[in-house]
């Protein structure tokens, strides 16, 4: 059932037709999923507090309506590592069309990225997609399908059908991901996309896995249109 959060953005986000990605972190949150410490702002010096705060590296990026794709925008900015460079990205950024402030957060590290996301089969319904993700997505083009809801034997599947399972589980002695953890994260992610009736797709990617947990780094929601 969604909670007060959820139902409160998807209305706010309705006319727009997609949810702006720090919102879409907050939704995702109120599901208890774990993400990096992050902060949205039009104010410079807010951003700069949390940069002291939080410590840095950083990443730094655009927030608009009229920017759903940020990275062919040259609106992502990782690895900020100063105040000058900060501050510098800020103001570039402050002249983008529709600037409505920008999302400043942790910048996470991992041993592997995948992509979790759902859509609305027209005769299926909703299903949720695993595979490897970040830059790789569309060169490995490794990605499995199940209908939603996921049972944890309907995750383990997935893994298992993945050509790139052996990079999950720690290839030639490098570190594996927690499976326990992701396999109760896609889950309660295929609750949330049942519950979710106005959403055409959802994108997580990347998530980025460590031994101890999976966090999402970046995340798309598009609503229906009527």
């Amino acid at each position: 059932m969604l909670n007060t959060k959820t139902r409160n953005i998807i209305e706010q986000s309705r006319k727009r037709g997609w949810v702006l990605e720090p919102e879409a972190k907050e939704l995702l949150s109120s599901w208890n999923f774990s993400l990096p410490g992050f902060i949205w702002t039009s104010s410079l010096s807010r951003a700069e507090a949390f940069a002291q705060e939080q410590g840095y590296p950083l990443v730094m990026k655009i927030v608009s309506s009229q920017i759903m794709h940020k990275t062919e925008s040259k609106g992502v900015v990782l690895g900020i590592d100063n105040l000058q460079l900060l501050r510098e990205t800020f103001h570039r950024f402050s002249e983008y069309q529709g600037f409505e402030g920008v999302l400043v957060e942790e910048m996470i590290s991992g041993t592997t990225e995948l992509i979790i996301g759902s859509k609305t089969d027209f005769q299926f319904g909703p299903v949720v997609l695993l595979g490897i993700g970040g830059t790789g997505v569309e060169i490995y083009q490794d990605t499995v399908l199940r209908m939603a809801p996921l049972t944890e034997a309907d995750v383990g599947f997935m893994f298992d059908d993945l050509k790139g399972k052996a990079l999950l589980s720690g290839f030639r002695g490098g570190t594996g991901i927690n499976f326990a953890y992701l396999t109760q994260m896609l889950v309660r992610f295929s609750n949330l996309v049942m519950d979710l009736k106005d959403i055409e797709s959802i994108d997580l990617n990347p998530v980025i896995c460590t031994p101890e947990r999976a966090v999402i780094a970046d995340a798309r929601i598009i609503l229906k249109q009527n």
